[in-house]
């Protein structure tokens, strides 16, 4: 079952590189009376989420928090050694996004959001989305339909949501 408006976000541990190493996040936590961006994508380093998703949501960081978010979450099925890299040569952790993974992809698949596209070595990725949760439940989600494209899933189209 794919997350809808008017869900809650199941209960999740996730994973991000701390000063120490990999660090567990509690979501339930984390969005425990907050408004909340996640923006999942198929994986870091890729092309769309490199060249557009990230950089997308880096550029309305601003927006997002004048429209009263509290944190802003990149989602992706890797473990958190190359979500705290990339976070890192993106510029995505500068600009206050966090950097999580699911490496277990036991989150995105609770949500409905896995997928698998073995000809490009994809296997228990997440599908290309973004969501705004207030207090733990959807109150916004957009997916794409195509995993190479960000369109409605972008951070302009989650400020416009908002």
């Amino acid at each position: 079952m794919v997350i809808s408006i008017g869900d809650k976000l199941p209960d999740a541990t996730l994973l991000k590189m701390g000063p120490d190493g990999p660090a567990p996040v509690n979501l339930s936590d984390l969005t425990k009376g907050k408004k909340t961006v996640i923006f999942g994508l198929p994986g870091a380093y890729t092309g769309t989420c490199t060249t557009a998703h990230v950089p997308s949501f880096v550029r309305n960081m601003e927006a997002l928090m004048a429209k009263g978010v509290d944190h802003v979450i990149c989602l992706s099925v890797n473990d958190p050694f190359v979500m705290g890299a990339w976070g890192e040569s993106t510029g995505a952790g500068a600009a206050g996004i966090e950097m999580l993974g699911d490496a277990s992809c036991g989150f995105t698949e609770a949500i409905g959001m896995r997928f698998d596209a073995p000809p490009a070595g994809l296997i228990a990725r997440s599908k290309r989305y973004a969501l705004m949760a207030e207090d733990g439940v959807v109150k916004v989600i957009h997916a794409e339909e195509n995993p190479g494209v960000c369109d409605t899933s972008g951070g302009e189209a989650m400020v416009e949501a908002i």
